[in-house]
């Protein structure tokens, strides 16, 4: 290996390896700290590297992979489901922002046909850098994720009649029209032809390698597979990215799709982190610096005009809230790594000047490394304006049914309460007061009621009056307590069984008169004696070892009740009882004092020395 090559390797990983914590720490997130890092090593930084155009292409492959693991979350029918948001708001988006794009640009002197494809490459947005931005913060299958999932795709079909379309609006254009509806019709066949062949093959071949029983094969057969597909796209004229995206979709209900996903993931992201590396070493500094008023009005005129219209989509087609459509527009605003292309061929094709063109480019790059700050700057502001309700009035209860439980809080604790119950035919009623989780409930075909369950009103319609028991299955610690304590207040008598999610909270509850119940204490000794069993103890000595700590564990909760808020006397209650329950197992296996004088346990029950935990 040639040493300056490793020499820019070194200096790649050591840029990355400072810069994205360093920029993580202070909340600034990956993507910001890998184009910083670009910006300081590349020709209008210290210079290390001098062509970024060639990083540039290589490090695509990175935004190649990300595709295909998306593709692998996805499936032929769940991307059928897609196809309104895909081509409808999808294509709405494109459309729109590249006639407003294209105005702008004839009022600021160019011609008409270079306006078009200035304004459609500025439509465009950055499929890597969205992507990423939004994994990062897991809102990938929020509502403005998924849908700015599905205009980026679209733009990446749309940008195939984009590029196939230069040729014919440039300078001796009536000549190229038969290669420009050549090079569409080949597009086209490489696409049926990648579904088709892929249905077909892809399966197979997978098969084949998994039965050689070899892992770096498998590995070799997938990166095949990605890379061929992004290949075959590429040379008939499209996205590499595309070809690699169908390739991840029809293997997305395959047996491989979680084993192809482990193997590509190391490469995506050390080559995700080289393609943002080199997006940042694109960034025209030099021009920046000599025009920053231009370039500044350029940037601000490109997300202004895009946030604006991609908000007004969000909101009216894409029937997102207003936060959920601040969020999209904010990640959509920016330029993308195609316009590099668009403009490229622009110029090639005798459409733009390479002044121009260096503007565009310093505009798209200067708009990728603004994102980041503005979706953490709106994040700040959102979070500072809590997301506000419509007020809405109570459902109206059944006034017929005579309910023996009343059950506040529909989650998972509430669910397997109402399950149980519905087993045991026991008539009961379910009140919720979180409206997104209502919705989710119902469309299970789960019978719920709006409403605050700490209203006396809503009690007494709900038949409180004859309810034997109240179940408060409320995840929120506050708002469990809250409802407690009116049901305690309006029914004295009753008996109230809480979801509790740790100890202060049951001791909370106790206080009130509440029988708590800790929601992770029952699993957690479920999980325990099955941990004891795969080490190989007999199932009815982990269940007796168990049974033991639960006892142990109740004892501590009522001797620690009272001393709560003192935490010295706290700690050595737990200290007390580790020694008290250690000294139980050892005479259990028939050892020290206890032992001595007890019979021996049951064979396969081992001397324990575990500490009492706080059992949650």
């Amino acid at each position: 290996m040639h040493s300056e090559s490793l020499d820019i390797a070194l200096l790649f990983l050591l840029a990355a390896v400072i810069a994205v914590p360093v920029f993580r720490r202070f909340g600034l997130g990956a993507v910001l700290g890998y184009l910083a890092a670009g910006v300081v090593l590349g020709p209008f930084g210290t210079g290390v590297v001098r062509d970024a155009e060639r990083v540039l292409a290589a490090s695509e492959i990175g935004v190649v992979m990300m595709l295909f693991v998306i593709g692998l979350e996805l499936s032929l029918p769940r991307l059928k489901v897609m196809r309104k948001p895909v081509f409808g708001v999808g294509g709405l988006q494109v459309l729109a922002c590249g006639v407003a794009l294209a105005a702008i640009a004839m009022l600021g002197g160019l011609g008409a046909k270079a306006a078009w494809v200035v304004g459609f490459g500025l439509a465009l947005s950055s499929t890597a850098v969205g992507l990423q931005l939004l994994a990062e913060r897991k809102a990938l299958t929020a509502p403005h994720g998924r849908l700015a999932f599905a205009i980026l795709l679209f733009q990446d079909i749309a940008a195939i009649p984009l590029l196939a379309v230069i040729p014919l609006l440039g300078v001796g254009a009536a000549g190229d029209a038969e290669g420009g509806w050549q090079a569409v019709g080949i597009a086209i066949a490489a696409i049926a032809a990648l579904v088709f062949g892929g249905r077909l093959l892809l399966r197979h071949v997978f098969r084949i390698v998994a039965r050689s029983q070899m892992p770096e094969v498998f590995t070799g057969a997938a990166l095949l597979i990605v890379l061929g597909s992004a290949w075959m796209m590429q040379h008939a004229g499209l996205s590499a990215g595309l070809g690699a995206f169908i390739a991840g979709v029809l293997l997305a209900d395959s047996e491989f799709r979680h084993e192809l996903e482990a193997q590509i993931e190391p490469f995506k992201g050390l080559l995700l982190g080289l393609f943002f590396m080199a997006v940042g070493m694109s960034i025209d500094l030099g021009r920046v610096l000599a025009e920053p008023a231009a370039i500044a009005a350029l940037v601000a005129v490109l997300m202004l005009v895009k946030f604006t219209l991609i908000f007004v989509i969000g909101r009216g087609p894409g029937r997102l809230d207003m936060r959920e459509a601040a969020q999209l527009a904010t990640v959509l605003a920016l330029g993308g790594e195609f316009a590099f292309v668009v403009f490229a061929e622009a110029v090639r094709a005798g459409l733009l000047d390479l002044v121009v063109r260096d503007r565009l480019v310093a505009a798209v790059g200067v708009s990728m490394a603004l994102t980041p700050v503005l979706l953490i700057g709106l994040a700040y502001l959102l979070k500072a304006r809590p997301r506000e309700r419509a007020p809405r009035d109570a459902d109206a209860l059944p006034e017929d049914g005579q309910p023996q439980v009343l059950i506040a809080g529909f989650g998972r604790f509430g669910q397997i309460v109402a399950r149980v119950l519905a087993m045991h035919d026991t008539p009961f009623i379910v009140i919720e007061h979180d409206v997104e989780q209502l919705e989710f409930s119902r469309r299970f075909g789960n019978t719920l009621y709006y409403g605050d369950p700490a209203r006396p009103d809503l009690l007494r319609a709900a038949g409180a009056a004859q309810v034997r028991v109240f179940v408060v299955a409320i995840d929120d610690p506050a708002e469990a307590l809250r409802t407690s304590r009116a049901i305690r207040h309006f029914y004295p008598e009753a008996r109230v069984i809480a979801q509790a999610r740790d100890r202060r909270v049951a001791w909370e509850l106790k206080d009130l008169g509440v029988e708590p119940v800790r929601e992770v204490l029952h699993s957690s000794l479920q999980a325990g004696s099955q941990v004891l069993q795969a080490l190989g103890v007999a199932a009815t000595a982990a269940d007796a070892l168990t049974a033991r700590f639960a006892e142990h564990d109740a004892r501590l909760f009522e001797a620690q009740h009272p001393i709560r808020h003192d935490q010295d006397a706290l700690l050595q209650t737990v200290q007390d009882a580790r020694r008290e329950l250690e000294e139980l197992l050892r005479a259990d296996a028939g050892e020290g004092v206890l032992g001595q004088a007890g019979p021996r346990a049951a064979p396969g029950t081992p001397p324990s020395d575990a500490p009492a935990g706080d059992g949650r």
